[in-house]
């Protein structure tokens, strides 16, 4: 696939991250009007709402709540119909492109929400890379994966209540924690805050209490992606994980990126997960490619100062991925929702540059980065800003998921 013409200029580069290959779904508002759905092209945004309003777009009043959960719930087809009517109002020869050009506004202009409701945050733990790194850290190379991690992908049900949507600050957690030279815990502000460079897949079909999917089902469930930070108090963490695992080390805050790019935009860079040690269930096994070409970056700035890339890496490097996730989930009879959210999981490669954490990164804190401006890190520092970013890059295109930003402000 090329990259398709618009009438939006800015949409034809083959840098923006916004083509008409793309049109990626969010939500969004300006000093004028209220939070309502949109569609990125180009350096605009186009107001989707606005367009079923006045007949150019029908879809039963999907569109008056400020989020897509209502129109994700309308299923495949309408998905489908969607994306293939905003592709001919936006392509280079629509006719009613002057008419049209009244919906966009700039995107330097708007401020952008999270585009759906979060009814449920389930996030995982599935790079064999990440889990050896950090099983080798706290556990020796000869246990570092416990013996279920090759079977199945191991997750939590994490919190929807603290997904925010990326530019919204984080401040710094408050738990217990308890050194190793201490002789009891103590209680205060988290002094190895980490991030987790990951992707979240965003459900748009529900499964019924009692049944199950297949890995098949489970990803034309899936409306689309985004990035997803799921930030970590490591010490609170060490502390709390044993006998059940993340609890409040990860429930203060979730990030994910404001632009919903959906599976049907990645469809031309799917790739299939790596060769495996055992041979997976049935239920687990894929027959199609289940994961996505998408290169990753994460970027530390200090307070003021100039931004470092500290990892690149790229979403392929899942042992498992978001449909086999999902049909995990399900295989219990866990009733999935519209809305539900999945986190991948901490995205690392082989080498140190594309670790997807800090605790990897700086091993435990006991190697610390150099930024370019001359400063170490460890862990966050208060003041810091982290800014994900993510991009699938085609035959003159690029498809992109804008960027998952946040600063960290000090404990309360």
């Amino acid at each position: 696939m090329t990259l398709k013409s618009s009438w939006v200029e800015t949409a034809n580069s083959a840098t923006t991250q916004f083509p008409l290959n793309n049109l990626p779904y969010g939500v969004f508002s300006t000093a004028g009007l209220p939070p309502r759905c949109g569609v990125a092209i180009g350096d605009y945004v186009l107001d989707v709402q606005a367009l079923e309003a006045d007949g150019f777009i029908c879809f039963g009043g999907a569109f008056k709540d400020p989020s897509w959960n209502a129109f994700m719930a309308q299923g495949r087809t309408h998905w489908r119909d969607l994306r293939e009517k905003l592709t001919n109002l936006l392509t280079e020869d629509a006719p009613e492109c002057e008419r049209l050009s009244a919906y966009l506004t700039a995107l330097d202009e708007v401020e952008l929400h999270l585009p759906i409701v979060v009814m449920e945050f389930t996030d995982f733990y599935a790079s064999k890379h990440h889990a050896t790194n950090v099983g080798t850290m706290f556990c020796g190379a000869e246990n570092a994966l416990p013996p279920n991690w090759l079977h199945m992908p191991i997750g939590y049900n994490g919190r929807a209540s603290t997904v925010v949507v990326s530019g919204t600050d984080v401040v710094r957690p408050r738990g217990q924690t308890k050194a190793p030279d201490a002789g009891q815990p103590s209680f205060g502000p988290c002094e190895r805050l980490d991030i987790e460079l990951e992707m979240g897949a965003i459900v748009g079909q529900p499964s019924k209490m009692g049944t199950s999917v297949s890995v098949e089902e489970a990803d034309d469930m899936i409306f689309g992606y985004v990035l997803l930070n799921d930030w970590s108090a490591r010490d609170i963490q060490a502390w709390e994980y044993q006998p059940l695992g993340p609890f409040q080390a990860k429930a203060f805050a979730t990030s994910i990126s404001p632009w919903i790019v959906t599976t049907a935009a990645l469809q031309p860079f799917r790739t299939s997960t790596p060769p495996r040690e055992h041979t997976l269930l049935p239920y687990l096994q894929e027959r199609r490619p289940m994961l996505f070409d998408i290169d990753l970056e994460v970027a530390i700035a200090p307070h003021g100062k100039a931004e470092t890339v500290i990892a690149t890496t790229n979403y392929h490097e899942m042992y498992y991925s978001a449909p086999q996730q999902l049909a995990h989930h399900a295989s219990s009879g866990c009733a999935i929702r519209v809305g539900d959210l999945l986190g991948s999981g901490t995205i690392s490669g082989a080498e140190k540059s594309q670790c997807g954490s800090l605790l990897e990164m700086t091993w435990g804190g006991k190697e610390p980065i150099t930024l370019r401006t001359g400063e170490t890190r460890n862990f966050i520092e208060d003041g810091d800003t982290l800014t994900l970013r993510g991009v699938a890059k085609g035959d003159g295109y690029t498809v992109g998921f804008g960027e998952c930003v946040g600063k960290i402000r000090p404990a309360i």
